[in-house]
């Protein structure tokens, strides 16, 4: 099946607008469905890392070094990304960005049905949680290269005005794959016990070839960014002898280096809230009493609300301007933190919901929303996907990869239980960092445009 990156270029003249439109939503569509499919294999995993892995691929040590073990498996994923993202990138903008999302998109689903058919440790030995570690390595460059590509082409066939917003609805693939992933996880852990682990746990990860190949489809039947194609158009019309592209990765650290490091330091807060309450905070639910199933379940009904208000917040940056929002969402992280900790430390399933849906809908959500243009529209479009991905990764590495590690360990130094005051204080700490990071930004919302704050100013700058 050949899959054309050179196809008629919406914009150039050439359509009339009903047929952009409908090229537009097809884009967004794909990008989401394509996106909630490559985040419901990567989340499936992290559910499964706190609650499945740890007994039946490190099942011969010691539980607390087990679940520290599966946490490091975990982030041996995000440590990949960044390498993923780099990879993808060149391509998506050397090449286009409807290839590079065919790709990971299938790698991805690969990926997954072999966890559902690996042997565990009590059949294969040392070698089940070493072969664990490859294919979580091998998702986490697939999915370093999803994210910025989805954004991008969702974002690039948006119109002016609502960029934040079409950007969004690929970003809310990620809530939309905790959802599946959380529920079809939950649903089969209603089985008994030893069915669970058993065969149970598998039918998630092997369910996942039926949404790649939805998704694959999807794909498939879309056309190229129309940003994308016209950039690379002005590309080949320079006449011979002028200067060209060349590598991405170059051209963007000659360009843009110090929007790469602002784009980090911006996403480490949403993205530890993220990460922690997509692992730590099950074990945490489940260590305190609460049931696997009821921690899972609510944990799914918060991401439902997620799916919908990035978005929100993403049109309220399109309307208001990224920064503001971003800033309004870290002062309420502050603030925040410290009431979803004793939710979700109650001993009621209700209140854990709650807490839940504090800490991603809300806090998350609300710096996290207007992040896939915030990041983006800081990069010429012939570097813009290799920019978004480093950036993006990067912060996933620093901001998520090790977020459960972190957390379990701070628990644990104020003693157990149910005292999280160290990690609430190293999250508000994290929202500070990301604050700065936004606020040293120009505005790239259409229309609230303002200067950049002058690095040459701030200590240690990379201008």
């Amino acid at each position: 099946m050949s899959i054309s990156t050179h196809q008629a270029r919406p914009g150039d003249g050439t359509k009339d607008p009903r047929q952009q439109r409908k090229e537009s939503r097809r884009a967004i569509i794909s990008s989401y469905l394509g996106s909630t499919v490559e985040f419901y294999d990567f989340l499936l995993y992290a559910a499964a890392a706190s609650l499945v892995f740890p007994v039946l691929f490190f099942g011969e040590l010691e539980p607390g070094v087990g679940l520290m073990l599966s946490y490091l498996t975990l982030a041996a994923g995000y440590v990949a990304r960044p390498v993923g993202g780099l990879l993808f990138g060149h391509y998506g903008d050397k090449v286009g960005r409807k290839l590079v999302l065919f790709i990971t998109l299938m790698v991805m689903g690969v990926v997954s049905v072999v966890i559902g058919l690996l042997p565990t440790y009590e059949t294969i030995g040392v070698a089940a949680p070493i072969t664990l570690v490859v294919l979580r390595v091998i998702q986490g460059l697939a999915v370093g290269g999803e994210w910025a590509g989805a954004t991008l082409l969702a974002m690039e066939h948006s119109s002016k005005k609502s960029k934040g917003f079409g950007a969004s609805i690929a970003v809310a693939g990620g809530p939309s794959g905790a959802v599946l992933a959380t529920m079809v996880l939950g649903l089969f852990s209603l089985l008994p016990e030893e069915q669970f682990m058993s065969w149970g746990w598998r039918i998630p990860f092997l369910l996942s070839a039926i949404l790649v190949i939805i998704g694959l489809y999807m794909r498939y039947s879309v056309t190229e960014s129309p940003e994308f194609e016209a950039a690379k158009a002005a590309e080949e019309a320079k006449p011979e002898g002028a200067s060209h592209t060349g590598v991405p990765l170059v051209r963007l650290f000659r360009e843009s280096s110090s929007s790469i490091s602002l784009g980090v330091l911006a996403g480490l807060a949403p993205l530890f809230m993220q990460s922690m309450l997509a692992t730590f905070g099950l074990t945490y639910a489940v260590s305190i009493g609460h049931s696997r199933s009821d921690a899972l379940l609510m944990l799914t009904l918060s991401s439902v609300l997620h799916i919908f208000t990035i978005p929100l917040m993403a049109a309220l940056s399109d309307r208001y301007g990224r920064r503001p929002v971003m800033l309004v969402g870290a002062l309420i992280g502050c603030i925040m933190v410290w009431p979803m900790f004793a939710l979700i430390s109650h001993g009621s399933p209700w209140l854990l919901l709650l807490g839940f849906i504090i800490g991603n809908p809300l806090i998350q959500a609300v710096m996290y929303g207007p992040m896939g243009a915030f990041i983006s529209e800081k990069f010429t479009t012939r570097t813009r996907y290799t920019g978004l991905s480093l950036t993006y990764q990067l912060t996933t590495v620093l901001g998520a990869g090790f977020t459960p590690l972190i957390a379990q360990t701070l628990l644990g130094l104020g003693g157990g239980g149910t005292n999280t005051q160290y990690i609430a204080m190293l999250f508000c700490g994290l929202c500070l960092v990301s604050a700065i990071g936004v606020y040293w930004s120009r505005e790239t919302a259409p229309g609230r445009s303002a200067q950049p704050v002058s690095l040459a100013k701030v200590p240690g700058s990379l201008s």
